[in-house]
């Protein structure tokens, strides 16, 4: 499907990643800034499909709060809540920055993750 750098951003960051990976540059670059580097395409789909595996074994709500965009960059922040059983595992507020290239593909993902404590 053709979307639009806000919308494939947005569904990046909402761990949709299934539905983007055609928009993922094969020479992309990922840092999570304090925890690690992912380089190259294969590699961010090795850590998307295990990000997916987390996602499936526990219910997820995500908060978008902004989304900025310019010619070339989408930058979305917000709030991932995170339970098992009914309880609050994880609380992570993010920003995610994308910048695209030419061909409307990610070519460079910044993400800054803050833990909140339960």
């Amino acid at each position: 499907m053709n979307y639009k750098k806000k919308e494939i951003a947005e569904l990046f960051s909402n761990g949709k990643f299934d539905e983007v990976l055609d928009n993922i540059a094969e020479k992309c670059v990922w840092e999570i800034f304090g925890e690690k580097i992912i380089s190259g395409k294969s590699e961010i789909l090795i850590n998307c499909k295990n990000t997916s595996e987390y996602f499936k074994s526990v219910e997820t709500i995500f908060t978008t709060h902004n989304i900025i965009e310019n010619s070339n960059a989408v930058s979305i922040n917000g709030k991932a809540v995170f339970k098992k059983d009914g309880n609050i595992t994880a609380i992570v507020n993010s920003c995610d920055v994308y910048e695209f290239n030419k061909n409307d593909e990610i070519e460079k993902i910044y993400s800054y993750c803050i833990y909140e404590n339960k």
